[in-house]
């Protein structure tokens, strides 16, 4: 029997047959019998037919939306939980890590005072200067030994917090004894002392920092966070270089190390006064894991993160991203020279280009978190990176004067352009960042970050030496840039050749790629679901009809 499709918005109450029958077999929707026999018929028949088909349907249609009405409520209760899990603790997260990586980004407030404090008062040569930053940054290299004590080995039942007082605590003796006491600035032996020392614990505090973020990210579902901490850093980095090229102008150095010590003491008593347990962060289920010593949990954690680094999806990303900083020299200590002695430059000028450089860090970070996002990783970060050696190319512009004959002042040109190679470089990290925190597996926070951070630092530092080598190499001195530009095109060669093992970089977020698949996997259940109600439905009156005809 074909039935008709008639609206069921107003369905029509089925007339009650002349002849009654035995009550049948419970059915599904209680649906009135139609006597069919051949030798009673009925001229209604067609009609109680059509109106039974209609009856059926909409109950059919009133079962199919109670069904979506069910999973509707349990999805949004799902949501509702999963609002307030994320919410936990958000508002300490946000004064802890926002204010952390504000004040990690504000570090470039104090060193371009040390930077001009040693081309200018120590005269280094620009060789020299470059080696002692890059020497300053060794102990970023034990991030990861950072972060396995982070991950094992807890203090007072916490094991992110007192890490990044630790750290925050040690930058504050670092740049209090440049600030206080003259001698410590004026030898290079113990400058190079007070920096390793705030190195030390910048170490320190990021490590914990990035493992707080990426645990609490984890643990409330709130994924790409790492794009927040880049806009705070960003942020931080805007009003360092905003307010240091204004404190070079009217006050010493000594008072810029200062003011940063000071700006540390709030950073102290926002960690001394946020519990790690208030960010629903989960706690160690047996106090022997507390108590357990430090080279067991040091063992173990490291086996854990040896095994994670060996994943093909970390390893791969891993080893395209730390070579391609590692193979381009560096040469930003004879480029600072040639700025402030051959171009005279004035620390505004500086101070504000890297401003600039800092919004456009902070801007792309807001596109990449709204629209990049989507863009298959491997072609973002191809494209990333040749834009990166493109803009090498515009200190070879700056170091030949062609703005000039553009009609581009010096000043205005390093105003707006000095910082996008280094801005670029910078956002390069953000990618790989997101997909390394979303891979990590639980427990594994701060050492797989730390050992990130790490490589991505020690191939900075190859980076840093191996320009210093080629500026000697070459014969780049303090008082002869005529070499510079060799220098320059060397770079840009270099920073093209990671586009040859682009196959290294994956196409698409593996994380992004698995969430696809299970909310598609979800609907197909829950349509599964929707239409064996509906199928059952049909069967039953199936047998209810043909339980009729025999009868």
């Amino acid at each position: 029997m074909i039935f008709p499709s008639i609206s069921v918005r107003a369905p029509l109450n089925p007339i009650t047959p002349s002849v009654l029958k035995p009550p049948p077999k419970p059915s599904l929707f209680r649906v009135k019998p139609v006597h069919c026999s051949n030798h009673h018929q009925n001229p209604n028949a067609v009609d109680k037919s059509v109106k039974l088909s209609t009856h059926l349907i909409h109950h059919i249609t009133v079962a199919t939306e109670l069904v979506n009405k069910k999973h509707g409520k349990k999805n949004s209760g799902d949501e509702e939980r999963r609002e307030s899990s994320s919410q936990v603790g958000s508002r300490q997260m946000l004064g802890l890590c926002g204010f952390g990586y504000g004040v990690q980004g504000f570090r470039c407030f104090p060193w371009l005072a040390l930077n001009f404090h040693m081309a200018h008062n120590l005269r280094l040569d620009p060789s020299m200067m470059q080696i002692v930053q890059n020497i300053g940054n060794l102990p970023m290299v034990g991030k990861p030994l950072f972060g396995i004590l982070s991950d094992a080995f807890y203090i007072g039942g916490a094991h992110r917090i007192p890490y990044i007082f630790l750290g925050a605590f040690l930058q504050i003796l670092s740049w209090g004894a440049l600030s206080l006491i003259p001698v410590a600035g004026e030898a290079l032996a113990t400058l190079m002392l007070c920096v390793l020392l705030s190195n030390l614990g910048a170490s320190i505090t990021e490590v914990a920092q990035d493992a707080l973020v990426a645990e609490y990210g984890q643990k409330h579902r709130r994924g790409g966070l790492q794009s927040y901490a880049f806009m705070a850093v960003a942020a931080g980095g805007i009003l360092g270089n905003l307010f240091g090229g204004y404190f070079l102008q009217n006050t010493q150095p000594n008072t810029m190390f200062l003011v940063f010590a000071i700006l540390l003491l709030f950073q102290v008593a926002v960690s001394l006064t946020t519990k790690e347990d208030s960010l629903g962060l989960p706690q160690p289920v047996d106090q022997n894991l507390v108590r357990k010593s430090i080279f067991e949990g040091v063992r173990e954690q490291f086996s854990n993160l040896m095994t994670t680094i060996g994943e093909d999806s970390i390893c791969r990303p891993l080893a395209w991203v730390v070579v391609s900083i590692a193979m381009v020299p560096i040469l930003s200590g004879p480029i600072f020279c040639y700025q402030t002695q051959c171009l005279c430059l004035d620390p505004s000028t500086i101070g504000m280009s890297r401003v600039v450089s800092q919004l456009m860090l902070l801007s792309a970070t807001v596109l990449y978190n709204q629209f990049w996002k989507r863009i298959p990783m491997r072609k973002l970060i191809g494209t990333v990176q040749i834009l990166y050696a493109s803009s090498l190319l515009l200190d070879l512009v700056l170091v030949r004067q062609i703005n000039l004959s553009l009609g581009i002042p010096n000043q205005v040109f390093a105003l707006c352009f000095s910082g996008v190679a280094e801005t670029i470089a910078q956002f390069k990290l953000l990618p790989f960042s997101v997909l390394f925190a979303s891979l990590c597996p639980s427990g594994c926070e701060g050492s797989l970050t730390s050992f990130l951070a790490s490589a991505f630092c020690l191939s900075s530092i190859f980076s840093g030496v191996f320009g210093a080598g080629l500026a000697s190499l070459i014969g780049i001195t303090g008082g002869d840039y005529s070499s510079l530009p060799v220098g320059i095109l060397i770079q840009f060669l270099a920073a093209l050749v990671p586009l040859g093992w682009m196959h290294l970089v994956p196409m698409v977020d593996p994380t992004a790629e698995k969430e696809r698949k299970k909310g598609t996997s979800k609907r197909s259940r829950r349509n599964r679901r929707v239409g064996r109600v509906a199928l059952d439905s049909i069967y039953a009156y199936r047998r209810e009809r043909e339980y009729e005809e025999q009868r």
